[in-house]
């Protein structure tokens, strides 16, 4: 059953409040000064908390764009490895 709506702004908003919070800390503490954090570094979580409560069918869905093939010009390698934690 899905929140009520007015409870789930004011939940939504509170979660935005900490969220940003959070967000100003990690930008302003973060320890790789070449490679600096910003807020762009956090849109998807924003996404994610602005689709909290809402049903699966409401949420924001973006499908990837699939890379060209490389005889398009597309890349011959994608790496897909994850870069490890700082």
């Amino acid at each position: 059953m899905p929140l009520e709506d007015e409870a789930r702004r004011k939940f939504v908003a509170e979660v935005w409040k900490r969220y940003e919070e959070v967000q100003n800390w990690a930008i302003a503490n973060w320890p790789d000064s070449e490679h600096p954090l910003s807020t762009s570094d956090f849109v998807e979580g924003r996404k994610e908390i602005l689709g909290l409560g809402l049903p699966p069918e409401q949420k924001l869905k973006q499908e990837p764009q699939p890379a060209p093939e490389p005889e398009d010009g597309g890349p011959q390698y994608l790496d897909v490895t994850p870069a490890p934690w700082p």
